[in-house]
């Protein structure tokens, strides 16, 4: 087992996991799934302009793809093409774009980050619903934005966040 995948491994049983017991809707791993091929994409192309000595993509703009949920993407192009895998400032700057994303997404586990998700979602149904002619494109946003089982209510507790159905 190659240990630079295990964080993508454990984001996907986490997300899986997590969508299937109702907390998060299937657009997070759609989110996921394409911030990350369009983050391969970009370090591809800046691995192919440093090898012919072409314009380079700056490693900020880099940590942004990251941050913005495409760190899995990342780490399979830092392997796969050997790009950015030894620069250690990169490095520890790409770890933190990691740990920013897992507290986000632990954070929408939260009974405020649920209720914000859920209101969230809740408005993008209703505006699709109204403004989306077409009835395929409607229903695939609303699926996408469904969580497994919305009659979940969250209440805190002093310990923890209860679910009761």
């Amino acid at each position: 087992m190659n240990f630079h995948y295990l964080p993508i491994y454990v984001l996907t049983i986490a997300l899986c996991g997590s969508f299937y017991l109702g907390y998060l809707p299937p657009i997070f791993i759609l989110i996921f799934i394409i911030a990350s091929t369009f983050t391969f994409l970009i370090y591809a192309k800046d691995k192919r302009a440093a090898q012919h000595d072409e314009w380079r993509t700056s490693e900020s703009t880099l940590h942004l793809y990251s941050l913005l949920f495409g760190w899995p993407g990342a780490i399979i192009a830092q392997q796969k093409l050997r790009h950015k895998s030894k620069k250690q400032s990169f490095r520890t700057a790409f770890l933190f774009t990691v740990l920013i994303n897992v507290a986000l997404v632990v954070g929408m586990h939260t009974n405020h980050g649920l209720n914000l998700l859920k209101n969230y979602t809740d408005e993008i149904k209703s505006y699709s619903s109204k403004n989306i002619d077409n009835q395929y494109i409607r229903k695939t946003v609303s699926f996408l934005l469904s969580s497994r089982n919305e009659n979940y209510l969250y209440y805190e507790s002093p310990t923890f966040y209860i679910r009761e159905s």
